[in-house]
């Protein structure tokens, strides 16, 4: 039987196959266009959590975006797992080595008083970015806007000067890189201190929006999930606003930015109520689930109290209505979604919360307390208010500043020595605490010692709150994370990843060189493993 095929047919033929071939390889190595990312924080979601509920909501927001993404089972925060250095890993890259923050309310040798406004005499002071810097009305509602007159102070070129959240920075943020490329930039946060993510520029956010949660002196609405979802909601209505080009407010936008999110503050809030609205002052809190009823988990397996739930179920009824303007929009094949979270909570277990109080607190109830050098250095700086006298931070875990640096290594040896009564698992100190972070020798917000508490020990005495972060531990630090397209396919990595490997992951998925993230550079952080980007 004669071949129907010349072999310049065959010839022809074979280079088409190969030309094909190289096209559907190119085609399945570059991966979806993305054209924007959107980057959830959904504060205090563990890993354990989001497994949870996309098992027992197939049909959930989050369980369509596992469907068509990579889960990152194993994710962890690069450190401490307080909200600052939480979103700084997401947005930097970084870990408090390179950007140089360890909590909203912490210490630096360098800097002076709000008040002390010629930056006269020794250095050292608080660096407050909570709440309590924003400027306020005369019913002591906060105003959205920070107050400069409340800001920690230094020198800068022969004057003294205010030191905003954002220039504390000591790394630049994804939204400064991607601005610098031509791109549109927003953020929606929990504080007017989350100008932060501004960057060192102060002028990466093109569009933040951060609708005060907790009033000083006035409505808190983290007593209740139900309030908190409400602020949630603010910021909810901000980002779809952008997703139709708006600005947050609904006044006329450049577009739908190429970075762009927000943070969920209900689940966090779930975790952490011992009592849901306990004073009443959330007046639309009336339904008896919640009203009342105690938040966190039911038990050590992570099984959610109904206040949690609901946190939980209205963070993803949102997820879902921001998905669908993308859908509407047009945008939503080529948007990157990320969720993942600040920090996590601890404990999950709600039979091993332990309350004995504030650390200092702690300390001053040895035996000694009174006339032992190191327990009196420790209350030196629990007692400081202002000045160059130290400061002791704590939550679940604690952070130390001392006076006199070289009292460093008695202060370690005497809680290393009274490790039961003040509930101790491990004193970071030293060498130690060197090969974790910078050396508080010579970085002037560097803790001089790093105290990690027993498994659900909270150093509070408060009876409004059952859980926090802020420390090392797994409850802590194990975080969700989905990396979500609809050209992806469903994979769960178990790989261990940290939560500093999604920004140079935004900017890789966007085309633009990761390593213009000093963090990114300084640290070596990598991109997330398992995306075709």
């Amino acid at each position: 039987m004669l071949n129907r095929f010349s072999p310049v047919t065959r010839l022809t033929s074979l280079l088409l196959l190969v030309q094909l071939s190289a096209l559907v390889a190119t085609a399945q190595n570059s991966g979806p266009d993305i054209k924007h990312v959107f980057l959830i924080s959904v504060d205090g979601l563990h890993a354990l959590d989001l497994a949870r509920y996309v098992d027992a909501h197939p049909g959930s927001a989050l369980a369509e975006l596992s469907h068509h993404g990579v889960t990152f089972s194993n994710a962890r925060t690069p450190a401490n797992s307080d909200s600052f250095p939480g979103l700084l890993a997401l947005v930097t890259g970084g870990s408090p080595i390179s950007t140089g923050l360890f909590y909203d309310v912490s210490y630096d040798r360098a800097l002076f008083d709000p008040t002390n406004t010629m930056c006269a005499g020794p250095a050292g002071n608080m660096m407050v970015f909570d709440e309590s810097i924003d400027l306020y009305n005369a019913n002591n509602v906060s105003l959205d806007v920070i107050d400069p007159s409340k800001l920690p102070r230094r020198r800068v070129n022969g004057r003294c000067v205010p030191l905003y959240p954002h220039s504390t920075l000591k790394t630049n943020t994804i939204f400064e890189v991607v601005r610098a490329a031509g791109g549109h930039t927003a953020w929606a946060d929990k504080h007017p201190a989350y100008n932060l993510v501004n960057g060192p520029s102060g002028t990466g956010v093109e569009d933040l929006y951060t609708p005060e949660i907790t009033n000083v002196n006035g409505f808190d609405a983290t007593g209740s999930v139900v309030c908190t979802v409400a602020n949630d909601q603010k910021k909810v209505q901000a980002v779809i606003n952008q997703i139709h080009g708006l600005r947050h407010d609904g006044s006329p936008g450049p577009g739908i930015p190429q970075v762009f999110g927000m943070n969920f503050q209900a689940v966090s809030v779930g975790q952490k109520l011992a009592i849901d609205n306990k004073d009443g002052s959330c007046t639309m809190d009336n339904d008896p689930t919640l009203n009342g009823q105690p938040g966190g988990y039911k038990d050590g397996a992570g099984t959610p109290s109904d206040v949690l739930a609901y946190g939980l179920q209205k963070t993803d009824q949102s997820l879902g209505n921001m998905i669908q303007a993308l859908k509407e929009q047009g945008a939503y094949q080529s948007t990157l979604f990320i969720v993942s979270a600040k920090h996590g909570q601890s404990p999950i277990n709600p039979a091993r919360v332990n309350k004995p109080g504030h650390f200092a607190d702690l300390v001053a109830t040895l035996p000694d307390a009174g006339n032992n050098p190191a327990a009196v250095a420790i209350a030196n700086a629990g007692n400081c208010s202002t000045g160059p006298c130290g400061l002791v931070q704590d939550d679940d875990v604690a952070l130390i500043w001392l006076q006199d640096q070289a009292q460093t290594a008695a202060v370690a040896d005497y809680l290393n020595a009274n490790a039961g009564p003040l509930f101790i698992e491990e004193v970071l100190v030293g060498t130690a605490l060197n090969l974790r972070f910078n050396n508080p020798l010579t970085d002037s917000r560097t803790p001089d010692i790093i105290v990690q508490p027993v498994y659900g020990t909270i150093y509070t005495g408060s009876i409004k709150q059952n859980a926090e972060h802020g420390g090392f531990s797994f409850g802590d630090t194990n975080v969700g994370l989905i990396v979500s397209n609809p050209a992806l396919s469903s994979r769960v990595l178990k790989t261990s990843v940290a939560t500093s490997q999604v920004a140079p992951t935004i900017l890789r998925a966007l085309g633009i060189d990761p390593t213009q993230l000093k963090s990114v550079r300084q640290e070596n952080t990598e991109e997330l493993p398992g995306l075709p980007f």
